[in-house]
């Protein structure tokens, strides 16, 4: 085989993978989700993801949760209260967890 035949021959397709988009709501069929190599699911990862952008206008977050995540902002922080306390997902962003777990401790003891 020379050079010219390895030349000519084209290049295997290589799949693109797959790019995780923001699951939906909290229906029935969200309980059997996969979860990821940090022990979260892909809801999970796309709440704590939210949480870690910076916002310009009010309400542009809640409007985010809504067209992202499919979620009302009230659901949106239950689920984020209940991550906070998950070491799951202290692995993924410690910086982000922590952040928050000390802004909830504040606001505890403020009351």
């Amino acid at each position: 085989m020379g050079t010219d035949e390895e030349a000519a021959r084209p290049e295997p397709e290589r799949p693109e993978p797959e790019r995780p988009g923001p699951e939906r709501a909290d229906g029935p069929e969200q309980q059997d989700r996969p979860a990821g190599p940090a022990g979260l699911d892909a809801r999970d990862r796309a709440v704590l993801a939210l949480e870690a952008r910076s916002w310009r206008t009010a309400g542009a977050k809640e409007r985010a949760v809504r067209e992202e995540l499919g979620l009302s902002s009230t659901r949106y922080y239950q689920l984020l209260n209940g991550l906070l306390d998950r070491p799951e997902a202290l692995a993924h962003a410690p910086v982000l967890v922590n952040r928050l777990r000390r802004v909830r401790d504040a606001r505890r003891a403020a009351r």
